[in-house]
């Protein structure tokens, strides 16, 4: 079930660049997993391939919104969270100082949990001398030196889908270690590169499923 966003997304992706059918290796790479496990997670939802051919992009993906009830729309209310004590204080540089990086940055819950976050930094030169929470936005550029500076190990990427994999070579390339990426796309990095991912979206679409799942019995 938690892969079936994912796929969702890939096909999205697949039909904003015009793709109208597409093989199950394809879908696999765009997702980030085997084709194997693809095909079988698919099989679990119905028939939609074609031996040969493929998958219909738009038909794939109706279904499988269809399935997690992402074809309604959903009411949602978010509560704040308290906080929670830190045993050490762990430098954090954001990159990409939109809507989400300014949210990020503005977060208290960082700091009482033992996450400095010792720079901001963006492309966009029009944000360079913003100050965000108390911190200057800096170049992109400026993300190896900073890097050494501080001695940072993690790096927060909210950043859109299509910077998101330069942003991140550009990370491990400046001795960052740790990635938690919250750019809707998945990283191809090396395997000594810790990566974190949270796809808000994702999560909703899960619980949307299991609502969905629920009204279906009920009305059953």
């Amino acid at each position: 079930m938690a892969r079936l966003p994912v796929y969702l997304r890939a096909l999205t992706t697949l039909s904003e660049t015009g793709t109208t059918v597409c093989s199950s290796e394809d879908l696999a790479a765009a997702a980030g997993v085997n084709s194997a496990k693809l095909r079988k997670d698919l099989s679990y939802l119905g028939s939609y391939g074609t031996r040969g051919v493929g998958y219909d992009v738009e038909y794939l993906r109706y279904q499988i919104a269809r399935e997690m009830g992402a074809t309604r729309d959903w009411p949602v209310v978010i509560v704040g969270i308290g906080k929670m004590g830190a045993t050490r204080d762990w430098p954090v540089v954001i990159v990409g100082i939109g809507n989400l990086g300014h949210a990020l940055a503005n977060y208290s819950g960082f700091r009482s949990r033992g996450f400095r976050v010792v720079a901001l930094l963006d492309a966009d030169g029009q944000r360079h001398g913003e100050v965000v929470a108390g911190v200057v936005v800096r170049p992109f550029s400026d993300l190896g030196a900073i890097v050494r500076e501080h001695g940072v190990a993690i790096g927060v990427i909210a950043t859109p889908a299509a910077s998101a994999q330069d942003v991140a070579d550009q990370m491990v390339e400046a001795g960052i270690s740790s990635i938690l990426n919250f750019a809707p796309t998945v990283l191809n990095v090396g395997d000594d590169i810790a990566v974190s991912k949270v796809d808000l979206s994702k999560e909703l679409q899960v619980l949307a499923y299991h609502e969905q799942r629920k009204a279906t019995q009920e009305t059953a």
